[in-house]
C-alpha cells in the first residue's frame, strides 16, 4: 500500500468517514461516483477543487480497506 497523503480521518468531521484533503468530499462519494459510471473528467467537472490524484487515492484507499480484516477484541 502506498502512503496515504490525501485522505483525512477525523472522528469529529463527516461522521468519522474518510474524506479528501480536509475538504468535505468523502472517499465513499468518489468511489460511488466511479462505481455508477461517472468518468474522472465528469467528477472533476462537478468538483473542480479536486484533482485526479484525489480520485486515484480514494479508490486505492477503498481497495485497501476492503481487504483489511477486523477482529473482535476479547475481554479478559
Amino acid at each position: 500500500m502506498q502512503t496515504i497523503t490525501r485522505i483525512t480521518l477525523d472522528p469529529n468531521v463527516m461522521g468519522g468517514k474518510p474524506y479528501i484533503r480536509g475538504m468535505r468530499v468523502t472517499v465513499g462519494t468518489l468511489v460511488g461516483l466511479v462505481a455508477s459510471g461517472h468518468t474522472n473528467e465528469q467528477i472533476l467537472k462537478a468538483y473542480p477543487y479536486l484533482e485526479l490524484d484525489d480520485i486515484r487515492e480514494a479508490l486505492s484507499y477503498a481497495a485497501w480497506r476492503s481487504e483489511e480484516v477486523e477482529a473482535p477484541l476479547c475481554r479478559p
